[in-house]
């Protein structure tokens, strides 16, 4: 893998103006991290959004709630591993799981192009309801806005939950210190390769799957076994070098990564090396990152090795003495070269 040492990002993506939005703004990374700091940051004030999570805090009489939105664009709307249904539901679940809150209830907006067919939206809606009911979410409200042909591409939906954070547990209580590990809940890269090969027919031999799943699981397993988390993301737009950069900006803490350690599926692998890309950099939609105390190691990993879409979890690195370079990397040969903040677009619309 590089240590940004290449070009990671499309060309296009540079062609900024301070006055027009651009496609870093949508791309999670530092792109925007400004936009946000620029336009939402400087004008609302209020303390959840302060936090910069990716779900909000309400207490609603004495009931600690989670609150959160996206929106999904992903194009195209049905790739390997998943579709734009599934991903709405597994993305917004997601984001309230990492904040420790377990999901229980779900809005579903569409906004679809004239001439979408009715088909293609029957299998995205049977995915949706699939996906809300193996989380045992309910879609409790909606809405529906159909744009001139032409106008937009195919499907848009947007989708908003509301999680109860569980009153029992161990996570966030403790403060990140030098010596914590890092660990992934498996292979990284998967749904940024996988959405790039469904562009773009016979780039492969054989579809890459997504990772695009729901991680509640893993967050249960977490809050069952008592495990003290530190921190929690998942991995989504900008990929695990995006949130490791996230945590060092936030916690003011360094952060060493192995190369060796980190879990990349081979036809993944394949493909980034072709392209000259950082499977680091590439998005997720199924795995997450976490730091917990080295004491905590074993029983953290035993936890979600129990759970099936984190079985493949590995300790990828820890947290260093505060150093310049945020995040870095040691290379297989032992070499440490700095991890750089992803700053464009390394593939639009893939969530």
């Amino acid at each position: 893998m590089s240590g940004g040492e290449k070009s990671l990002y499309c060309p296009a993506s540079q062609l900024t103006h301070p006055d027009l939005i651009s496609l870093t703004v949508g791309e999670g990374a530092k792109g925007s991290r400004d936009f946000l700091d620029r336009f939402i940051f400087s004008r609302f004030k209020g303390s959840s959004l302060a936090e910069r999570l990716d779900a909000g805090s309400i207490t609603c009489d004495s009931t600690q709630l989670a609150f959160t939105t996206d929106s999904f664009v992903v194009d195209p709307y049905f790739f390997p591993g998943g579709d734009i249904g599934k991903l709405a539901v597994c993305g917004t679940l997601n984001d309230l799981c990492m904040v420790g809150a377990l999901p229980r209830w779900i809005s579903l907006s569409l906004i679809l192009e004239e001439g979408f067919a009715c088909s293609h939206l029957a299998i995205i809606l049977d995915s949706v309801c699939h996906w809300s009911e193996r989380a045992t979410v309910e879609v409790v409200c909606g809405d529906t806005k159909v744009i001139p042909k032409g106008k937009m591409d195919g499907i848009f939906i947007n989708t908003s939950g509301i999680g109860v954070r569980s009153p029992i547990g161990n996570l966030f209580t403790e403060p990140i210190a030098e010596g914590d590990v890092i660990i992934v809940s498996g292979p990284i890269g998967s749904h940024g390769m996988a959405v790039m090969a469904a562009r773009t027919p016979g780039l492969v031999e054989n579809p890459i799957e997504s990772d695009c799943g729901l991680l509640l699981p893993v967050l249960r397993a977490l809050i069952e076994n008592d495990i003290p988390v530190k921190a929690m993301r998942d991995a989504t737009r900008g990929g695990v070098a995006a949130v490791l950069h996230e945590w060092a900006r936030q916690f003011g803490i360094s952060l060493s990564i192995e190369e060796p350690h980190i879990p990349v599926r081979d036809d993944v692998r394949g493909l980034t090396e072709l392209l000259g890309l950082d499977p680091l950099f590439v998005a997720n939609e199924g795995t997450m990152v976490l730091i917990v105390s080295d004491k905590d190691r074993e029983t953290t990993l035993a936890a979600m090795q129990s759970v099936p879409i984190s079985q493949q979890a590995v300790v990828i690195g820890k947290v260093v003495s505060r150093r310049h370079v945020p995040v870095s990397m040691i290379r297989g040969i032992g070499r440490e070269v700095a991890v750089h903040e992803p700053t464009g677009a390394l593939l639009p619309r893939i969530c």
